[in-house]
């Protein structure tokens, strides 16, 4: 009999008190799978971590590009093609929020994956408010970093099908579904109106008068109050396995997944 083979220690990527082999882990590629592999940007300025962040994409199944700077990175996405991309925030022309608002303000919806060596929540909700679809800290495993890419994909798939994923949440705008791992959502109107609102801007900040504009018909006031009633409702019947309703004090309200 062959001898066995034992499996290789999972690694963090970006740990640089640490190297490793991406051969012999992770989720092996099908060459013969009939599903198209995802195409990544990686936009990251330490080439090693580009050469490894590469290596464990392909070896789960995606096709990666990678580049060293932000303004290449705008060039090769106004070429299109990409599925998703990987943005570290720390490069030497132009940094990743710069990169992120660039993109965004030019009408690109291509799921961002926002990767930084920062770990201040300052930080993570800039991105977020930028038009971000999710971070990572490093260092982190390289299963997490394919999960979470996966993820803002389906999620942009849901809205451009009109359907919302965030997190354990769906949400149907066609049938008026929404469900919570698979637990239906019983939402009164002005709570489904909230919900709307709020799952066609995961992770971002919107605005009180917003969307109490948008939760109140036209010919009723809007009212702040009863607009806190409708969200508190809202985030009791998204718990305790569904995204959170955050208050941000002076602002407005984020869902976070």
């Amino acid at each position: 009999m062959p001898p066995s083979r034992r499996p290789a220690p999972e690694a963090d990527i970006g740990d640089p008190a640490s190297t490793f082999e991406l051969s012999g882990y992770g989720v092996a590629h099908d060459p013969s799978s009939p599903v198209v592999a995802m195409k990544i940007l990686v936009v990251e300025d330490d080439k090693a971590l580009s050469h490894s962040l590469e290596a464990s994409l392909v070896e789960s199944g995606f096709q990666a590009t990678c580049t060293h700077s932000g303004e290449q990175a705008l060039q090769m996405e106004s070429v299109g093609g990409f599925d998703a991309a990987v943005l570290d925030i720390g490069l030497p022309d132009i940094d990743g929020f710069a990169v992120l608002a660039a993109l965004r303000r030019r009408g690109s919806s291509m799921p961002i994956l926002m990767l930084t060596a920062r770990d201040a929540l300052g930080d993570r909700v800039a991105g977020l408010d930028l038009g971000a679809d999710d971070y990572l800290v490093k260092p982190f495993a390289p299963v997490e970093l394919t999960a979470r890419l996966r993820a803002i994909v389906r999620r942009r798939q849901g809205q451009a099908a009109g359907a919302v994923v965030v997190g354990t949440l769906f949400c149907d705008w066609r049938t008026g579904r929404a469900s919570v791992n698979d637990r239906d959502l019983a939402l009164r109107p002005r709570e489904w109106a909230t919900l709307r609102v709020l799952a066609s801007r995961p992770g971002q900040v919107v605005d009180r008068d917003l969307l109490a504009a948008e939760v109140f018909p036209q010919d009723e006031a809007p009212s702040l109050n009863a607009l806190e009633i409708h969200v508190g409702r809202l985030r009791r019947k998204l718990q305790p396995d569904g995204p959170a309703v955050t208050n941000i004090r002076g602002r407005g309200y984020r869902l976070d997944p």
